[in-house]
Order: structure tokens, then sequence, then C-alpha cells
């Protein structure tokens, strides 16, 4: 039987002087064109825009949302699976006998800080007191919301979205980056990941463009989360100082002024751009150092001052929930539902009446005893018994309602943010075998954000439930509520110390989040080449910075003037396209993995050079 070699000689054309001088003209020309178009778009046509990548974001979720679901399910069952068959599992990412770079304490530590940080500090609370009021145990009424039942499926939900499902995504990206790099001595850029696909198709065009879907998904995951962590740290200083233009407090719930949010980017991007321009051994080497040890001390402040005890127990329950459900949070998706559907469910004396009963029925975040009151006219004097039926067959609509709010807005923005955390797992993983990085990069991890999300979400929940709060933390914006619930915990000198903390926690997490995105969007395009020019970080820095700025505009300007909405939209776009390119990937890694195994059969290696 004759096996080919598999394919090594991907060529990946940069320019050989000039400005561009070892970068890829066309990664680079299109990746800045397609951004400041977009910038411009939102800075002149803010309205314009907004509207528009909300009504795109929509309509792609409402045929593309079974496809998100199910695709993140494939992705942790594929990698479950290839850890544990021995053929695949065993396999070393690098030559026989290498050992690995980083001890495993050092490879834990920077494998967390790049997975997580300021999505930590931003929803360690948000998430599960979110999910405590809203999940699809409380869509379809079979339970309550904000009661202690409604506390384990609130977390089963937190663990789904930050857990294995979450960490399965950045894996499969990693693992094929890993695997042709340490393997086949190719670079660490996203095209290499589709050779056993492409072949020598990847040294054109197509390789352009995956490298392409690569750096915008990277610039939209990575500015969301910047998006986030900005107005998390306006909080935390305007807790700290009370400087009134900072927040706006005129709504139900403070939140920061567009200028607040403007002026804590410029100030947080003009350190991200230094600390790039510095390298990854002086900049960002230090201030992940510096995160680790500020996340220890936030947590000891939890565990001694919070709800400690009641946050290890729903730990345990809801841990052996999520395991319990893991299969149906990985493939139960759901469609929308048409109003054709929906009149064709109704009692007959309803059916007439179903435009109007349509909207309330399927608002995800509604309820029943909001739905009721918000009729009017003939539908207000439906029979109690027809309501509830009208409601029932509204169902579908609000779970899936609820599913594209929530889970396919967490796997769009795991997917988008995955070229650049596969690419630094990647980068740290030489000398592991394949089932040593999945279990490692999966498991552990995820292990740990569970304990993040218990301890301090746990402990807001708990003040809560026992009338502490009364509403407050749950009244909150998302970014605001972790510092609503120190506020309840400890009070005086230490609340102030701690609240700084947490500002220069948040600062830190940003400024690594940031220029750890810059040097990946800067190593996709010079074709994986570790060191780049310090000209092009600070170029897409600043590209960075107008794009969170230019969509933060634009959110503000719609109806729901909410800054991150078009933040949102546009992120959950790109990452499709990249969510295509991340299907490819597992089906060109089962190729690589299958046919590797077979030249092994025969004493052929995997590394040797194609002919």
């Amino acid at each position: 039987m004759s096996i080919k070699p598999p394919f090594t000689d991907l060529e990946i054309k940069t320019a050989p002087q000039g400005f561009y001088e070892g970068y890829s003209l066309p990664i680079a020309l299109i990746s800045k064109t397609s951004m400041a178009l977009l910038v411009i778009w939102a800075l002149v046509w803010p309205l314009n825009a907004n509207a528009t990548l909300s009504s795109l974001n929509w309509s792609l979720l409402e045929g593309f949302n079974t496809f998100y679901i199910l695709a993140t399910g494939m992705f942790a069952f594929f990698l479950f699976i290839v850890a544990l068959l021995p053929a695949t599992g065993r396999r070393m990412m690098g030559r026989v006998g290498e050992k690995p770079e980083f001890s495993n304490f050092s490879w834990f530590s920077m494998m967390f800080g790049a997975g997580l940080g300021v999505g930590l500090m931003v929803f360690a609370t948000a998430e599960p007191l979110g999910l405590w009021g809203s999940n699809p145990e409380t869509v379809t009424g079979a339970v309550i919301g904000n009661t202690a039942e409604g506390v384990t499926p609130a977390y089963r939900y937190t663990f789904a979205h930050y857990g294995f499902h979450a960490w399965a995504i950045y894996v499969v990206t990693g693992l094929s980056l890993a695997y042709y790099a340490y393997t086949r001595d190719m670079p660490l850029t996203i095209r290499s990941a589709l050779t056993p696909l492409l072949g020598r198709a990847a040294n054109g065009i197509l390789g352009d463009l995956v490298d392409i879907l690569g750096v915008v998904a990277t610039i939209l995951g990575v500015s969301v989360t910047i998006g986030f962590g900005v107005s998390q740290f306006v909080d935390g200083v305007y807790a700290v100082s009370g400087m009134e233009w900072l927040m706006n407090t005129t709504g139900e719930a403070p939140k920061p002024t567009t200028a607040g949010l403007i002026a804590a980017l410029l100030a947080i991007m003009g350190l991200s751009i230094l600390s790039a321009v510095s390298g990854v051994g002086r900049g960002i080497k230090y201030l992940s150092n510096l995160n680790l040890v500020l996340s220890v001390v936030l947590l000891l402040v939890f565990i001694v001052f919070g709800s400690f005890a009641f946050a290890m127990t729903k730990y345990a329950t809801a841990l052996a929930d999520y395991i319990l459900h893991f299969t149906s949070l990985s493939f139960n998706a759901y469609g929308p539902l048409s109003s054709e559907a929906f009149a064709a469910a109704l009692p007959t004396e309803a059916a007439p009446l179903a435009a109007d009963l349509y909207g309330g029925a399927t608002n995800a975040w509604g309820s029943f005893d909001g739905f009721v009151g918000g009729l009017s006219g003939a539908a207000a004097e439906l029979p109690e018994a027809t309501k509830i039926a009208a409601y029932e067959a509204g169902a579908q609509g609000r779970l899936f309602g609820w599913q594209a709010g929530w889970t396919t807005f967490y796997w769009a923005w795991w997917i988008a943010f995955s070229p650049f955390v596969g690419l630094f797992l990647a980068r740290i993983s030489k000398g592991r075998t394949v089932r040593e990085f999945i279990l490692g990069c999966v498991i552990a991890p995820a292990l740990v954000c569970f304990a993040w999300m218990t301890i301090l979400g746990a402990t807001a929940i708990d003040l809560e439930l026992s009338g502490v709060a009364q509403g407050a933390i749950i009244g909150a914006s998302n970014t605001n509520k972790l510092f609503v619930t120190l506020g309840f915990m400890i009070d005086g000198g230490l609340l102030t110390a701690v609240t700084i903390m947490c500002v220069v926690l948040v600062l830190t997490f940003l400024v690594t989040s940031a220029d750890s995105g810059i040097l990946v969007m800067n190593t996709i395009m010079s074709g994986g080449q570790a060191e780049t020019g310090i000209k092009h970080r600070i170029i897409w820095g600043v590209i960075l910075t107008l794009v969170i700025g230019a969509l933060i505009i634009a959110g503000n300007s719609g109806a729901s003037a909410d800054p991150f909405e078009a933040l949102k939209n546009a992120m959950i776009i790109g990452a499709l396209p990249f969510a295509m390119v991340m299907v490819l990937m597992v089906v060109a890694l089962t190729k690589a993995l299958y046919r590797d195994h077979l030249r092994d059969k025969h004493g052929l290696l995997a590394e040797q050079p194609a002919e």
C-alpha cells in the first residue's frame, strides 16, 4: 500500500522590502481595509450601522443558531474521542522524546491567563445572577427564577458557557495549529490547520482568505472582551473616585457614559500598545504575574468574607448536574417559531388574535405575568386557560430567543477569541501528547472557572436569597455587579482597598488581552513569525482602539442605547465564517491523524517532508 507523505510545503508570500517587509500584503491590506470601513461606517452613520448590524445579526441567528450549537457540541465530543483513543491520544506534538518546554504549573498558569481574565471579572457575579433569573427552566415555567430552586439550573448553564464547551472551542484551534507546527514543522498560522484539505491551494488565495477570517475574528472577539472590561473599569473608578461625568445615573441602573467609556478606552489601549511594543518577555510576562497574584487575593477575600460554604455546596451539586446534562447541553438547538406556526398551535378562540399574542408569548425575557399584563383589547378578555395555552404555544420561540441571546452569543464569542487563545496554547504546548494537551487545556481550566464562578457568584446569590441585598445586586448593571456585591460583604477602608485592587486587576487583564491580541494578529499576518515589527503593533493597536470606540458610539446611538450592542452584533457576524473554518479544521485534523497512524504502521514518519 502506497501512502504519500503529508503536504508540508506551505509558502506564505510576504513582502521582501518596504513598509510591509515580512508581512503578507493581501492579509494585511484586506484586514485593515475591512476594519477601516467598519470604523468609518460606525462613526459617520452610527444609527444605520447599529440598525443594520442588529438586523443582520438576527437574520443570521435565525438561520445559523442550530449550526453554532451543534458545531460546538461536536468540538467537545471530537476532542474527548481523540484524547481517549490510544492511537491518537498518545501521539506527540513534537519530535520523539522531546520534553515539554514549560513545567505543568507554568503551562497551566499561562493557559488560564490567556483564556480567561476580563470575562471572569465581569461575569463571575453577572453570569450566575443573570441565569438565576433567566434560563430554559424558567423560560418554560418549570422553575421560578430568583428562588432557591433556581440556583442549580442557573449554574448548569453558567458551567456550560464557561466550561468544557468553551475550552473545547479554544483547543480545536490550538490543537490543529500545534499538531501541524510540531509534527510537520509548519508555521503557526491558521491556514496550516487546513492543509490536509487544501493542499497546495493553501499557498494561494484560499489560504489568504482563511488567515484573513482569523484576523477579523480575533479583532472582533478581543473588541467585545475589552468593551466589557472597559465598562467594568469605569464602574470601579467611579466607585473609588465618585467622578460624576463617568456615570449616567438617570436610568434604572447606573451605567458608564459614552465619554467615560471612550476616555477609559484610550487610556487602556495606550498602555496596551506600550506593552505590545515592549514584547512578550517584558510587558505581557510581568502583567500576567501581577494578574495571578491579584486574582488569588480577590478569591481569598470572597473565601473569608463571602458565602464560601454555600458556594462549595453549589459547586458539587452544579458540577454533577452539568455532567448529567452534558449531552443535552451540547446538542439541544432551538429554531425560531414563525407566526404561522404559533397561530396554528393556538386554541380556536385565540387564533384570530395571534398577531396580538405572538410578541409577548415568544419574548424570552418576559414572564407569564408580564405576558398577561401586556395584553389589551380582546386579547386581554380571553379566559385564563386560553392565555396559559397561548403562552405555552410560544415556548419554542422563547427558548430560541434565550439560546440565541445567551448560549449562541457565548459560542460566537469564544469562536472569535479562539485564533488568539488557540495560537497561544499552541505556542506553549510543544512536547506534550495530544491527550495531555486536550485534557490539560479543557478540563483543568474549566474546573477552576467553575470554582471562581461559584465562590464569587454564589456569594452574590446568597446575599439576595437571604434578603441582605434586597435586589440591589440583581438590579445593578452586569459590569457593576461585582462592586455592588463587595459593598454588601465588606466596608470601610477594606472595601476601598479591595475595590482599588479590582480596578487594577481589570486594568492589567485588559492590557494583557489587548497586547496579546495585537501580537497574535501580527503573527498571522507575518506567516507565523513570532517576532514582528514594532510599527505594525502600534498600527494594529490604533485600529483596535478605533473599532471598539466606533462601535461603542454606534451602540449608544440606537433606540436601546446599549454601548455593547453593535460590538456584540459585529462579533457574532464576524465569528460565523470562522466557525465554518473550525468545522473544516476538525475534518482536516481527523484526516491528518488517521493518515499519520497509517504512516506509522508502514514505518513512515509523519514529519517526513513531502516529495
